[in-house]
């Protein structure tokens, strides 16, 4: 949004123009405002997520998961655990890990999903695969860091998961990649 003037909030009050402090006009009393910041000169996105569908939900995430579970891997499926924000209790989901470049990385192809909020959170989660768990440390990606990262995953992933990266695809240009970048956390796995 384009305003000229620094950062506005619309309260129940009226709007008011933070910098100088005073209202401007009064909200008519009749019906509740909602809260709106404006930023001049900054894009603020809201958080995009893709929530799955129920044939995702109930047949093809615990098709994987359950595999995963058994210690069959699905072209390099994991199920990542995370202590919930609020609850702290282990959330799990099924999960594609990339190595590129000697290093490994969790990307998010529906957005913002609940497991990225959590590890967002806690830094820390597991990798499980069978009866064998690993514990892994993360660290979130710039958005100019990501396009080679989403890139390689796109390569790898494509059919299952293209759908959810606006018809970009693994030979799309750096500028293309950086303008999908802000939609897909990308997370590095740290020792």
């Amino acid at each position: 949004m384009e305003h000229g003037g620094g950062l506005r909030v619309v309260t129940n009050d009226g709007p008011r123009n933070l910098a100088e402090g005073v209202p401007r006009k009064p909200a008519a009393p009749s019906r509740p405002r909602a809260y709106v910041r404006e930023v001049s000169n900054v894009h603020v996105m809201a958080d995009r997520y893709l929530r799955p569908g129920w044939f995702t939900t109930k047949v093809f995430n615990r098709g994987v998961a359950g595999l995963t579970g058994l210690g069959i891997s699905v072209w390099g499926s994991r199920v990542l655990a995370v202590r919930g924000r609020t609850t702290n209790e282990w959330r799990t989901t099924p999960v594609n890990v990339l190595t590129e470049g000697g290093e490994r990385y969790l990307v998010a192809p529906r957005g913002t999903t609940q497991w990225v909020r959590n590890i967002r959170v806690a830094g820390t989660g597991e990798l499980r695969l069978g009866r064998r768990s690993e514990a892994i440390r993360v660290i979130e990606l710039a958005d100019e860091e990501k396009p080679p990262v989403l890139r390689a995953y796109l390569r790898r992933w494509k059919l299952e998961v293209g759908v959810f990266f606006e018809g970009t695809g693994a030979k799309a240009t750096e500028a293309e990649l950086l303008a999908i970048a802000p939609n897909h956390p990308v997370f590095r796995l740290t020792d």
